[in-house]
């Protein structure tokens, strides 16, 4: 029967067509089949799993399909090896287990983190954003992927440097970007928490800032051509502006600030 399933896109020319033009447009293989399922014109009804087998047989790897997916893989796992994603975000990391000192900003070293997405056209580039919660202090990673051990290896690198109760956390949405979080674990120490599904909203310092940076970095820009002078600057602008929350002091000053009384309780 798998075999059959799998030469169905093979045989009808006409629903391998929708299928691959879906698949450019940035529909998913689940929102394809869920589409064809209840449109009344559709000749043909297939599986989201079908889609995929094709993606990664050799006719779709000819025509380069697995650049199309939300997530690319240079081969699938088989379905009963790959992780559910309530494994890879375990409930001890959701955000309802974040502790009240995190929550209410009063502890200093926890951030949330981001992908700024560009249209696409331009690739899967993109650029990181870290907030520091308390201090609201800004900083963007420029990355030519969206794979998660590179993203996370790129956060290992550019916070390492900073002392460890300036890094203890940092929380996400559950973007397949981050499904490699435990290496900050590994890596630095810090923790990952996570929002609920579909709730980014629950990481509204990282999100409200994204948005005041599309003025430098809007969506239709190619992120490759950013350089990381061009980010710097953009950050030094964000943390040198006065902040009501801070008391009309800026994210610099704060975040310089604790840093200092860091270093001298120790």
């Amino acid at each position: 029967m798998e075999l059959t399933h799998s030469r169905k896109l093979e045989q009808h020319e006409d629903l391998r067509n929708e299928v691959i033009g879906k698949l450019k447009d940035g529909w998913s293989p689940e929102q394809i089949a869920g589409r064809l399922k209840i449109e009344p014109r559709a000749p043909h009804q297939i599986c989201h799993e079908t889609i995929y087998q094709y993606v990664y047989s050799k006719s779709g790897q000819s025509q380069e399909l697995g650049r199309y997916l939300p997530a690319r893989q240079k081969k699938r796992k088989p379905r009963y090896a790959r992780k559910v994603r309530g494994e890879v975000f375990p409930l001890e990391t959701s955000i309802h287990n974040r502790p009240e000192e995190i929550n209410d900003r009063s502890q200093f070293g926890n951030w949330e983190g981001d992908l700024m997405i560009f249209e696409r056209a331009q690739g899967n580039a993109n650029v990181a954003t870290l907030i520091e919660r308390k201090t609201r202090y800004t900083v963007l990673l420029r990355n030519n992927d969206r794979k998660s051990r590179p993203l996370m290896n790129k956060l290992i690198n550019e916070m390492s440097p900073l002392p460890a109760d300036a890094r203890r956390s940092i929380t996400f949405d559950r973007g397949f970007e981050f499904t490699s979080w435990r290496e900050l674990k590994t890596g630095m120490g810090t923790k990952s928490w996570f929002c609920d599904p579909q709730a980014p909203w629950q990481k509204g310092t990282v999100e409200n800032t994204n948005n005041r940076l599309r003025r430098y970095l809007p969506r239709k820009s190619d992120p490759t051509a950013f350089t990381n002078r061009y980010l710097r600057s953009i950050c030094d602008r964000l943390n040198a502006t006065p902040r009501k929350c801070l008391g009309y002091q800026t994210p610099a000053e704060v975040f310089r600030t604790k840093l200092l009384e860091g270093a001298s309780s120790t």
